[in-house]
């Protein structure tokens, strides 16, 4: 039997991720802040709550947020709010950053395992036409380098991992409700199984990389 953990467990996609990787038969683990504590941007929570676990042969770093606290993306820079700004990157960089500090103790040395953050295609450079949204597409940009100098480092000690940053398409979550008319939507459990997905088609060999719902490379 497979043990999978999921962070940020609560939300629309992690849960969908936890229901459809148990169904599947895993043993899950979920963390989450408004279930258990688990914040992302405390150091000593995300420490606290680690400890300990492991190893395991999938986990998705699911936390994250658009709006925080309910702060809407900015149309141009001209909109541009610095505190809102240090929360995206808080939240959707940091946090995982933090999570990342632990993947040596979380993942296998001796066997195949898969870390995945959730990111977003919109934290892609090279996929940018429209401008807009510069914090949450900052912060997703650098959770992009985060993730991609983490699994550079992972490898040197866990061989046989890939840590990759995905994103999950368009997905039917009541925080992405308000933008769902620019764009085709997915639900989370289609989501998830698309996710799951792509995750059981990686290999080491693709560790560092970004990768979309249906298993294509992004774009830095």
């Amino acid at each position: 039997m497979s043990k999978v953990l999921v962070l940020g467990a609560s939300g629309g996609i992690g849960s969908a991720l936890a229901a459809r990787f148990a169904a599947q038969g895993a043993d899950v683990d979920r963390l989450s802040r408004s279930v258990d504590g688990f914040d992302v941007m405390d150091a000593r929570s995300v420490a606290t709550h680690l400890a300990g676990r492991g190893p395991y042969d999938r986990i998705v770093v699911a936390t994250g947020a658009l709006e925080i606290p309910g702060a809407a993306p900015e149309k141009t820079i001209r909109g541009l709010d610095p505190v809102a700004m240090a929360d995206q990157f808080a939240l959707n960089a940091i946090g995982p950053a933090l999570v990342l500090s632990h993947a040596h103790d979380l993942l296998p040395r001796d066997r195949a395992a898969v870390m995945a953050v959730l990111s977003a295609r919109v934290g892609s450079v090279g996929d940018n036409r429209i401008g807009g949204w510069i914090s949450y597409r900052s912060a997703k940009a650098a959770v992009n380098q985060i993730v991609h100098t983490a699994a550079i480092e992972l490898a040197r000690t866990h061989c046989e991992a890939a840590l990759v940053a995905l994103h999950p398409g368009t997905v039917a979550t009541a925080v992405a409700e308000k933008y769902l008319d620019r764009h085709p939507a997915v639900s989370p459990q289609q989501a998830a199984a698309h996710l799951i997905a792509v995750m059981d088609d990686l290999t080491a060999a693709q560790t560092g990389q970004f990768f979309d719902s249906s298993g294509a490379v992004v774009p830095w």
